[in-house]
């Protein structure tokens, strides 16, 4: 699905959701669960992240916390707010909760998730009327290719 003219900044989605892909294919790689992020910034690529739970010891390094921290070492806090979040699966609601925090301005995702999804499936924190921050949300971006990795994946 590709969003309406206006609605978050105009980007190459499929480019980017590839590239989040690829993270998720090398958090596989190690025995990770296969989930990928990718922040970008007009157009650039600012940072990658994927889930590093096991390697790390840490049960917040998520793909998008990770990628969310590379961000805010490379461009400033101060510019998290022009960032669009592309990963794989939706968040979970602390992923979601760390993208409001940073006022990020989009999140974009391939797949749902039916577990814990706080972007719309399970829950909508994302955009949530009573909150007084918002993310604009995409998805289905590469839903296919990224079913067929979970789908290849012992950890979904």
């Amino acid at each position: 699905m590709v969003p309406p003219a206006g609605m978050i900044p105009a980007v190459n989605y499929e480019l980017y959701m590839g590239e989040a892909l690829a993270e998720a294919r090398s958090a596989a790689a190690r025995g990770e669960r296969p989930h990928g992020a990718i922040a970008v910034v007009d157009e650039a690529m600012v940072a990658r992240g994927h889930d590093r739970v096991l390697e790390t010891d840490d049960p917040t390094a998520h793909a998008v916390v990770m990628a969310l921290r590379e961000a805010a070492r490379r461009v400033g806090v101060d510019r998290l707010r022009d960032v669009t979040m592309f990963c794989t699966m939706e968040p979970c609601p602390m992923c979601v909760g760390a993208l409001l925090a940073s006022d990020v301005e989009a999140l974009v995702f391939a797949v749902p998730n039916r577990a814990d999804g706080a972007a719309g499936t399970m829950l909508q924190l994302a955009e949530h009327p009573s909150l007084r921050r918002r993310v604009k949300v995409v998805s289905g971006i590469r839903r296919d290719e990224v079913e067929e990795l979970y789908a290849a994946s012992a950890r979904p």
